[in-house]
Parts: structure tokens; C-alpha cells; sequence
């Protein structure tokens, strides 16, 4: 009895990892992270929060990029479901609703000392710069955080698709998919007590069971680049330093299970 509380006392006082294992990563945020508890648009202290892990990150090294959604905002494809508006119109709306919540990012950033470029695939010149890939790693080897807003620049494609066309263009080690849960379950945890939470899944186990990581074209395109996916709870705070330190945080998507 003695040696097993020693052992435990032992595991419990581990420190916690403090080296990144990753060195660009593409951190790809929904719309709805931002608003917290208000339901829509975007909640000041989820915003503060998300600041101080992305500053805690970047004092480790970490090369980093944003891709934020626009869902706290606006919806293109609900609201063209919902109201017959037409789809490519609704989804350049829900591209304009990323611009704000990107430049909203920017804000904070700076303020918490934390250089940063909003580069966007929609011409909005006055507010931010074209997204040009060589322009965005320099920005990046000069130690910025580099948000990408206005998706692919083109309707029908998710900003999950942008996340990870954006991963293999500018070489990232990992996509890390923030979310309000801990991970990907086998149904959804909060309306089924039963689902059972998956630590690591290949590329492939998503894509035949159907699970809801990122869409196919996503997933598809970070399995041929073999960029690895993270799916974990933003609102825990420090998980992305968790992540990025390579702690078993999270589900891991993968091409093959270690």
C-alpha cells in the first residue's frame, strides 16, 4: 500500500510539458468559440483568454496561424437552407462575418503584445492584406500570428477546407481544431451519456464511420499531405499549450495509429 501512494504521489507531481513538439501550426477556430456563453457575436473574455494561450504558445517557439470561422455572425449555408437565399451569396456574407471575427483576433493580440497580419481571400484591401503564401511564412519566420479570414476566397468550401489547404501550403506540422468538446466521441456527449470518447482515429476511420472531425474535403486533404489533426476543448484553459506540447489531450487523427 505504502509503494502504490508513493507511486501516485510521484505521478501527480510530473511537471508539465514545457518543449513544443510542433513548429507551425495552422489553429482553426469556429465562429461559434468566439461568442462563449452569449450565444452570438463574440464574448470579450473568450477572446482575452484565447490571447494569453496564443502569447504562451508563441514564447515557446510555435510559428502561428489562425483560420476563424464566421458562424457567431453568420451562416451561409443554414441561412440559404433556412430562407432560399442563394447559396454562393450567402456564403460570401459568412465570408465577410470571418473578416470581423479575424480582425477582432488582431485586436486583441496586439494589445496583449502579440504581433499579427490578417490576411484574407477576399479583397477587402482597406482592413487587411491579400492572402499571398510566400508573404504569410515570412510573416511567420518574423515571429508574427497570421490570421486568415474570407475562407478559400470562393463559395461551397467550409473553413475547415481552408484550414487544411492552408496546412499544406505553408508546410504545417499539425492542424489543431478547437472546439466545446474534449475531443471526437462515437455520438454526440451531450445528448448520449454513453459515447465513448476516441484518442487517436486514422484519416480513414473518419471518413468511413463518418464522424464529425472536420468535413471530407478537410480531412481528405490533410490525410494525402499527411498533416496531422488535433480536436480538443478551446475552452479549457491552457489546452492549446497542452496540444502544441504534445500532452494526450484531445483526439488525434493520424494516417496510421502508433
Amino acid at each position: 500500500m505504502r509503494s502504490t501512494a508513493v507511486h501516485a504521489k510521484a505521478k501527480a507531481t510530473i511537471p508539465a510539458r514545457t518543449t513544443a513538439i510542433y513548429k507551425r501550426i495552422v489553429l482553426k477556430l469556429s465562429g461559434e468559440a468566439l461568442q462563449g456563453s452569449l450565444g452570438f457575436g463574440i464574448d470579450s473574455k473568450v477572446l482575452e483568454d484565447l490571447a494569453r494561450q496564443i502569447k504562451e504558445i508563441k514564447e515557446l517557439g510555435v510559428q502561428i496561424t489562425i483560420v476563424v470561422g464566421g458562424g457567431n455572425i453568420f451562416r451561409g449555408l443554414k441561412t440559404s437552407s433556412a430562407t432560399g437565399m442563394e447559396r454562393a451569396t450567402a456564403d460570401y456574407m459568412g465570408m465577410l462575418a470571418t473578416a470581423i471575427n479575424g480582425l477582432a483576433l488582431q485586436d486583441v493580440l496586439e494589445r496583449a503584445g502579440v504581433p499579427t497580419r490578417v490576411q484574407t481571400a477576399i479583397e477587402i484591401a482597406k482592413v487587411a492584406e491579400p492572402y499571398i503564401r510566400r508573404r504569410a511564412i515570412r510573416h511567420l519566420e518574423k515571429g508574427r500570428v497570421v490570421i486568415f479570414v474570407g475562407g478559400i476566397g470562393s463559395p461551397f468550401f467550409t473553413t475547415d477546407t481552408t484550414a487544411a489547404l492552408r496546412a499544406m501550403e505553408i508546410g504545417a506540422d499539425v492542424v489543431l481544431k478547437a472546439t466545446n468538446v474534449d475531443g471526437v466521441y462515437t455520438d454526440d456527449p451531450a445528448t448520449n451519456r454513453h459515447a465513448k470518447k476516441f484518442t487517436t482515429l486514422t484519416f480513414f476511420d473518419v471518413l468511413k464511420k463518418g464522424l464529425k472531425v472536420m468535413d471530407a474535403t478537410a480531412v481528405s486533404l490533410c490525410m494525402s499531405s499527411n498533416v496531422p489533426i488535433v480536436v480538443f476543448n478551446l475552452h479549457r484553459s491552457g489546452n492549446i499549450k497542452r496540444v502544441v506540447c504534445g500532452e494526450p489531450v484531445g483526439t488525434q487523427v493520424v494516417n496510421r495509429r502508433k
